[in-house]
């Protein structure tokens, strides 16, 4: 090869792998797609551990409602718990770990007869708005000092006297 046909031979080299990787002819289109935002990867967080069933047996006093430690009980005060009308928990939940909005939060209520037999079970979902939406009618403030809740049960065999109130999750900013 002669000098003069190397570069030339290298920058046609260089030409066809630029247009061989960005597989298009460089028309009118292509310069449109050029210009669009990549596409965002999907990302996915693994699942949370599932949260353990209820005691089948919980001796608490008559119209107790009691915290069960778990994984965030320490960021939050729970306040003015009871056990209300037509069995639903209710009371005040404040994430005290810091200042930060909360994002989306399940409590968990495990009903309980005089006995200490589990009756069965209720669950509370909130989620900011403009995430997932809050499942049971109306989205409550999470604003400033915390949230109100109001856990009722699914499904009952019998009357309950008292319960067990968890978190499985958390998400605040």
């Amino acid at each position: 090869m002669s000098r003069t046909a190397a570069p030339a031979a290298l920058a046609a080299l260089a030409l066809a792998l630029l247009t061989a990787c960005g597989g298009g002819s460089g028309g009118a289109t292509d310069d449109r797609a050029e210009d669009a935002p990549a596409p965002v990867p999907s990302v996915s967080f693994a699942a949370p551990e599932r949260a353990a069933a209820p005691a089948a047996y919980q001796k608490l006093a008559r119209g107790e409602v009691r915290l069960e430690q778990g994984p965030f009980t320490d960021r939050v005060k729970v306040t003015g718990g009871a056990l209300g009308a037509g069995s639903a928990v209710t009371g005040h939940l404040a994430v005290t770990s810091d200042v930060s909005e909360l994002i989306a939060l399940e409590l968990r209520a495990a009903y309980y007869d005089a006995d200490g037999k589990l009756l069965g079970t209720g669950s509370f979902q909130y989620a900011e708005e403009g995430h997932d939406e809050h499942k049971g009618g109306h989205t409550p403030a999470a604003e400033g000092a915390g949230i109100d809740f109001e856990v009722g049960p699914t499904a009952l065999t019998g009357t309950p006297t008292s319960a067990v109130l968890s978190i499985p999750v958390l998400v605040n900013e």
